[in-house]
């Protein structure tokens, strides 16, 4: 189609190179623990030096977690891409909930994402990582916020509190045992609960 960049050789090659490391390496996280496996690991597993894996990754957590880009895109676009009728807000909502139902890794649940929260939880360092992502994100956000909300950093702090309190309640059942099917109509309840709450108050 006119007016749509493709991607060159050299940009699918790298994003070809960045996937195969990050497979690679959840796979040995999963299955070792994370704190277990080392780059040098990962990089013979993935045919690739120990400077390459750091090229695309800064850190080890960053691979375990090499879908955070992939969030902050979302986040982006919802606002900035939302309906002529629509707030912020009201976008994120959306966003939200379509993850949801869409059983989305970066906002939704399946059986098979169990073993990552497991992973998760059980590695102070990735759990650290968490920490950290929280306050970068609620950061990004208010930074598209600005502008176009009159708190920004306020919005900001609220969604961020709200979503990561409904999505550790869906896990922490994952992790009880529960099935995806059973806690994902609660969950999308949960966040629609939550925004409610939030554009009510914020209005």
């Amino acid at each position: 189609m006119s007016g749509v960049t493709r991607p060159t050789l050299r940009e699918r090659k790298k994003a070809e190179t960045r996937q195969r490391i990050a497979d690679v390496a959840t796979s040995m996280f999963v299955e070792r623990g994370f704190d277990n496996v080392t780059i040098t690991e990962i990089a013979e597993a993935a045919g690739v030096s120990k400077v390459t894996v750091f090229n695309y990754f800064p850190r080890k957590e960053d691979i375990f977690f090499d879908r955070f880009p992939q969030a902050a895109d979302l986040i982006m676009e919802a606002v900035r891409d939302r309906r002529e009728d629509e707030t912020p807000l009201v976008a994120l909502w959306r966003l939200a909930v379509d993850l949801a139902e869409r059983r989305h890794p970066l906002g939704g649940f399946e059986d098979r994402y169990l073993r990552f929260l497991e992973t998760v939880v059980g590695s102070a360092p990735l759990r650290a990582r968490v920490r950290e992502a929280v306050a970068e994100f609620e950061a990004y956000l208010a930074e598209l916020l600005t502008g176009v909300d009159p708190h920004p950093r306020l919005t900001a702090a609220l969604v961020v509190a709200a979503y990561r309190t409904v999505y550790t309640e869906t896990a922490g059942r994952m992790l009880a045992g529960e099935k995806a099917a059973d806690v994902t109509p609660d969950h999308i309840a949960a966040i629609d609960h939550a925004f409610g709450i939030l554009i009510g108050g914020l209005r």
